[in-house]
């Protein structure tokens, strides 16, 4: 007689179901404390539904925006600091959104790992939830796909898609033109782009996250990990204000390569490098590196995380109500003929 064997599960194989049940409820609070107007169901369902009329829109245009963190995400691994990367994960996709002058309206995200920590799952999405709730937007679904031999232990990746709309023939840019000023908004440090020169950087100066950061208190990987900012707010609070012409989300590519992608054909801009401090973080990574100005500046956002374009005569106006919302406004240049980015003045 032949001995019986007992058959294979799909846990023994790697895959905890009941840890990913685990990990849904633990993040059902979280995404409930961003629920708003239009939203029609909670976590759960095989798709998310949103009604756009209870949104409040008669005539609208979608828009989409997907990202992710890049490696920055190592950092936060290495941490152990996890919560602040779900907040870089939506800022990178609504930030890109409100560019095209739409408003965030929802939110889904994908977590993909080797073997699921609900401890580790949830502060990411907690820190998702945390970004949507700042940014107006719900978060209404995602993914979590525990994928055994494809990643190493403890590490995980992370990716982001965000749905907009915006009334019918209201889209950015529109009408920029020669004259138009340059509002920038401060970055709230590096972001999330460039990650990979910080990294080697970091190996350059021969430190660990844990030692004191050469250009701020605390602890260099902590400081290397601030959010990316969120300017959803103050920019749809400016947009709806009127004047501004378009939006630039300063992210890979810096100033040098964002600026051109909302300037039409024949005109360019001309910033002035003085007008702005750049920050010690930037100071510290060009100073390790040996960064030549025009490497930081295509590499980095160089302290400017949004740009907007704005009709000369309503410049004031705008940059009172971004300061009013808690932005740090700076003019820093101006929309002129040709293409591209010129400078002048130093920033290093």
């Amino acid at each position: 007689m032949s001995e019986r064997r007992n058959g294979l599960t799909y846990a023994e194989a790697g895959v905890d179901i009941e840890a990913g049940n685990r990990l849904v409820d633990r993040i059902k609070p979280a995404a409930r404390r961003t629920a708003r107007p239009g939203v029609m169901a909670g976590l759960g369902g095989f798709g998310a539904l949103f009604d756009l009329r209870e949104a409040g829109y008669t005539d609208p245009v979608l828009v989409a925006a997907t990202d992710g963190v890049g490696t920055k995400l190592r950092i936060a691994i290495d941490t152990g600091a996890l919560s602040g990367v779900g907040i870089d994960l939506v800022a990178m996709c609504v930030n890109d959104l409100v560019c095209q002058g739409a408003e965030p309206l929802f939110f889904l995200d994908y977590f993909a790992t080797g073997k699921l920590s609900v401890d580790a799952a949830a502060a990411v999405v907690e820190g998702i939830a945390e970004g949507c709730a700042r940014a107006g937007c719900a978060l209404i679904g995602g993914e979590t796909a525990e994928m055994p031999g494809m990643y190493a232990a403890g590490d995980f990746d992370l990716a982001g898609f965000a749905v907009g709309a915006m009334e019918r023939g209201r889209d950015l840019p529109a009408g920029v033109s020669e004259g138009d000023v340059l509002l920038g908004l401060a970055s709230d440090g590096v972001h999330s782009n460039g990650y990979s020169l910080v990294r080697r950087v970091v190996v350059v100066a021969g430190l660990g996250w844990d030692a004191p950061a050469p250009f701020a208190d605390g602890p260099l990987g902590e400081a290397l990990l601030v959010p990316t900012r969120l300017y959803v707010r103050p920019a749809l609070a400016a947009i709806r204000e009127g004047g501004v012409h378009a939006l630039a989300h300063i992210t890979g590519g810096g100033l040098t390569e964002n600026l051109p992608r909302v300037l039409p054909e024949g005109l360019g801009a001309e910033l002035d490098l003085s007008a702005w401090d750049l920050p010690p973080v930037f100071r510290w990574l060009a100073q390790t590196a040996g960064l030549d100005e025009s490497e930081l500046l295509k590499t980095f956002n160089a302290g400017i995380g949004m740009v907007l374009a704005v009709a000369p005569d309503r410049a004031g106006p705008l940059s009172e109500v971004l300061a009013g919302m808690g932005e740090r406004v700076v003019e820093i240049g101006r929309v002129v003929p040709g293409a591209g980015v010129a400078y002048r003045g130093r920033l290093l």
